[in-house]
């Protein structure tokens, strides 16, 4: 169900993989400790990489809004998923490789680079297209760029994220955009961000470290993602994932640890025990009764939510239903 490290993470691991919308900051301001707590990661030794599947924002701008949030990152320490696209179609297609830019600044600015030459999806001779997400792509280049993947022209998406935070709400992301394209040409994009590898494997290529951790708060990219090549994951629970979507996780999207926030990165991370029937951990006794989840007992919260997740697990898989969770409370929500 869960790992367990007796050690803190950041002795065990050497390279953090941070995500940021959720982990690091919340619509752009910071998530509280999270500063201090990356710091003390770091001063211990744990190399980070903060990385983002938001291809519009270059990592120059990235890290700067990093360093006003007191979190100290320069722009080899981000890594987005534009740089992964332009590793792809670099790898693919050579230096120099024209390719049709359907998005913002920040994915130009990858492509250029990445040594390939960025130019309009209406320009002759493309090698390919690549998109991202833009708020002014305009409705003309999408439909330049549809029409020419449906001929045949090959196609990279950075990210298939169908939505993004905003300061007026959760909008449409570029996934929408991806969308649409895909039931329009028929053609599934090779896409560069998470849950796909490219962007994991494009970080510990740039940050490097030989034991990389996951860090995220989305099941469906981060942890997903961290599970299909083979890393061990860190969720917190600062972003959007909560305790009905934590019960409810098949196997492919659980996280090797749960924690509340990124304090967890300085600790070490006791697995609950299977003890007559309970999961028990630090004081609290987990089990379900007549379908729903029980947590009795006392302790600190971070073992209150290992407890919730791995009794809640055990009795998806037994059953393939997840808990009912009228009869609990979560800590950070009591």
């Amino acid at each position: 169900m869960l790992g367990t490290s007796e050690e803190a993470l950041c002795a065990r691991y050497d390279l953090a993989m941070l995500d940021l919308d959720g982990v690091v900051y919340i619509s752009g301001d910071a998530v509280p400790g999270a500063a201090s707590h990356l710091a003390a990661a770091r001063e211990a030794g744990m190399r980070l990489a903060f990385i983002t599947n938001n291809a519009a924002r270059s990592p120059g701008r990235v890290a700067a809004h990093l360093r006003e949030l007191g979190v100290a990152a320069e722009v080899e320490d981000v890594v987005t998923s534009a740089q992964a696209a332009g590793r792809l179609l670099l790898e693919r297609f050579g230096a120099g490789a024209r390719v049709g830019c359907l998005g913002s600044d920040g994915l130009e600015e990858a492509l250029r680079a990445a040594g390939l030459e960025p130019v309009g999806v209406d320009e002759d001779e493309v090698a390919a297209i690549a998109t991202g997400y833009g708020p002014d792509v305009r409705w003309g280049a999408i439909m330049r760029a549809a029409v020419r993947i449906r001929d045949g022209v090959p196609w990279v998406a950075s990210n298939a994220d169908h939505t993004i935070p905003t300061a007026f709400g959760v909008a449409p992301g570029h996934g929408v955009q991806v969308a649409m394209l895909r039931d329009f040409t028929g053609v599934e994009p090779v896409v560069a961000g998470k849950p796909e590898r490219p962007l994991l494997d494009e970080t510990i290529r740039r940050v490097g470290g030989e034991r990389p951790l996951m860090v995220g708060d989305r099941l469906d990219t981060d942890i997903e993602g961290a599970r299909r090549i083979g890393l061990d994951s860190l969720l917190v629970l600062t972003g959007v994932t909560g305790l009905a979507e934590l019960v409810a996780a098949p196997e492919e999207v659980r996280p090797t640890y749960v924690a509340p926030d990124l304090a967890a990165l300085l600790q070490p991370q006791p697995a609950p025990e299977l003890v007559a029937g309970e999961h028990r951990l630090g004081g609290w006794r987990g089990s379900v009764q007549a379908g729903r989840l029980l947590v009795a007992g006392d302790g600190r919260p971070e073992d209150w939510w290992r407890v919730a997740a791995a009794t809640s697990w055990q009795h998806l898989d037994d059953v393939g239903e997840p808990v009912d969770l009228s009869d609990v409370t979560a800590p950070a929500e009591g």
